[in-house]
């Protein structure tokens, strides 16, 4: 396995990277490979290992017999003159082992402007480029399973338990937890920040953690050769991206299958254009750089009194432009780079430029609620929503929306009843779901397909063909709201999910992480879920899914978004109802809504 500097620089050439400029990573120590000691861990304890720069002793989890590796640093504090720079490798600190028992802090959060939205929580430190290894006792050279968290590229950490899902799939691959830079920290962007530093940094330290599993893994008894990345929401977008990378030109040099859970895809402009060139002047401004301006700098570019700026009052900037812009968006967003990410997703997608040979892709019945305001009551008032959501449309576009998603006069009515649909028959999502009815349920499915939905077909489709293979699947256990799938698979099972169905979920991914193929055991499946023993493959002339859902249960009242209730079932008698459907015709005609969206991509840059 070649060394972790050997990697980068094998990489960078793949990618053909000409201009320095333009090198997403910063020059390795050549001495790692040679500091680097055995593959195996390499003292007295089996859980000490020495990455060649730092010596880190796990623990196993007495209950579970899991080995744990918490706080494993893959990168260089991104701190001082590293603000906006690629992630670089950590310098030599081997005088010391590192108890590896307890998680690293998380990088500085930056919220979004909606309900749930959290306050601004100030932490001491930037750095935060660690991630946390999981392996089964005695592992050798198993499959490995690396999770990128979500959160709107402004929330969240790697410290998802993954115990879980490996024991559930009989102890038979390693997981890996990573974080990233978020909010401004992670992805600031201007003609200026391109120039001066990185663009996309959160996403290179995505890359720069996959590379450090290239290297490194095998010392934890994982096979570099298997690895599936995987993430939901703004992880699943990131899965998207990664992808994407260098216009799909790395194939498996990274990872080799990858899963993508409502993957989180919002207006991605240009590094320089307008939109991310605003916040950062709003951002630069909050944070007192914005020259001839009161506590401005005049005697330095803004980018540089950006980099000699303290941290709280970067978070505080950060977190402030953030939750001012419209409801259910976020500041700081990954942008079209020209190098890392080339396009945007629909159009590179639909040209299949991607990197890894398999992929397993899954959204939820209900993605909108929690982004889209619940006092959509007339026409008018969704006009007036898509107007604001979609600045560069014109009245003909705003029209064919409302044609596209037609109004249903049965759902209309005030004392409309909501109810979870069917998919294939009777009222669809464009109308009524088990959260909403009439023009506000119209709202919550446009803003579900245009940012989550749509990009789960449009990356099912890309894995299409005789060297790839695509599998998709639809979370309907109601609510089905976005984000309500993650404990299926992780667990523990949230009271709506019967253990059979989290028996099943958890054994889909880990059969998908395994054998490359997420079909399941009848044994685990159930009598009602056979439909995923042979999970079909997606294809575009064939372009099928496997829906998620459960029957029985005891009927309850949920509250899913402020002041929003839901009808749920939660257990006993919950029993798994999984079936294979048409997603081209799902839901009223779903693949040919997303056609649309990816047509009118030079307005809506998706």
């Amino acid at each position: 396995m070649p060394a972790f500097s050997t990697l980068v620089g094998a990489l960078l050439g793949a990618a053909s990277l000409v201009a320095s400029a333009a090198v997403p990573f910063g020059q390795p120590f050549e001495d790692v490979k040679t500091k680097r000691q055995s593959t195996n861990a390499t003292s007295s304890s089996d859980l000490k290992i020495d990455l060649g720069y730092e010596i880190y002793e796990g623990y196993t989890n007495q209950t579970t017999g899991i080995n744990i590796w918490k706080g494993v640093r893959f990168a260089a504090p991104p701190i001082g003159s590293l603000r906006w720079q690629a992630p670089q490798v950590p310098a030599e600190n081997r005088s010391q082992t590192i108890q590896a028992t307890t998680f690293a802090p998380q990088c500085p959060q930056s919220s979004f402007n909606a309900y749930g939205r959290t306050t601004a929580s100030m932490l001491s430190t930037e750095d935060c480029l660690f991630l946390n290894v999981y392996a089964p006792p005695n592992a050798t050279n198993l499959p490995v399973l690396v999770w990128i968290h979500g959160g709107g590229y402004g929330l969240g950490n790697g410290q998802q338990d993954m115990q879980a899902i490996i024991e559930t799939n009989n102890d038979s691959f390693i997981a890996v937890a990573i974080q990233y830079r978020l909010g401004a920290f992670g992805f600031l962007s201007s003609d200026e920040v391109s120039r001066f530093g990185s663009v996309n940094a959160g996403i290179l330290d995505q890359t720069f953690a996959l590379q450090w599993v290239q290297s490194y893994i095998s010392s934890f008894g994982g096979d570099p050769r298997s690895v599936t990345i995987s993430g939901e929401s703004a992880g699943g977008g990131a899965v998207m991206l990664q992808t994407m990378a260098y216009g799909g030109t790395l194939g498996t040099s990274l990872f080799k299958n990858a899963i993508a859970a409502s993957p989180y895809l919002p207006m991605q402009y240009g590094y320089k254009d307008w939109v991310p060139s605003q916040s950062y002047y709003a951002f630069a401004g909050l944070a007192h750089c914005m020259p001839n301006t009161p506590y401005g700098s005049s005697s330095r570019t803004i980018f540089e009194c950006l980099i000699n700026q303290d941290t709280e009052t970067l978070q505080y900037a950060s977190f402030n432009v953030s939750t001012s812009g419209t409801f259910g968006t976020w500041g700081f967003l990954p942008v079209t780079d020209g190098v890392f990410i080339q396009d945007v997703p629909s159009q590179q997608l639909l040209e299949k430029k991607v990197n890894g040979q398999n992929l397993l892709v899954g959204n939820n019945a209900n993605e909108g609620p929690l982004f889209t305001p619940q006092d959509i009551n007339t026409e008018d008032d969704l006009v007036a929503w898509l107007e604001l959501t979609f600045p560069l449309f014109s009245n003909d576009d705003i029209s064919r929306i409302l044609r596209y998603y037609p109004s249903s006069n049965a759902t209309d009515s005030p004392a409309a009843v909501d109810f979870a649909t069917l998919g294939t028959t009777g009222p669809t999502a464009l109308n009524v779901s088990s959260v909403a009815t009439g023009q506000q349920q119209r709202a919550n499915n446009i803003y579900a397909e245009t940012t989550f939905v749509c990009p789960s077909y449009w990356m099912a489709e890309a894995f299409t063909g005789p060297e790839r293979s695509s599998y998709k699947y639809q979370y309907s256990v109601p609510a089905a709201q976005h984000g309500a799938d993650v404990s299926g698979y992780f667990g523990p099972a949230a009271p709506t999910q019967g253990s059979a169905f989290e028996a099943a979920f958890m054994s889909i991914w880990g059969q998908f992480v395994t054998n490359s193929n997420p079909s399941i055991p009848a044994n685990v499946a159930g009598q009602g879920g056979l439909a995923a023993t042979e999970f079909p493959r997606f294809n575009v002339w064939n372009p099928v899914q496997v829906n998620l859902n459960q029957t029985g249960g005891q009927e309850v009242s949920q509250n899913i978004v402020q002041g929003v209730n839901a009808t749920v079932y939660v257990g006993p008698g919950l029993e798994n109802a999984f079936e294979v459907v048409d997603a081209y015709a799902w839901e009223g005609g779903r693949g040919q809504r997303c056609d649309f969206w990816r047509a009118v991509a030079g307005i809506v840059p998706e």
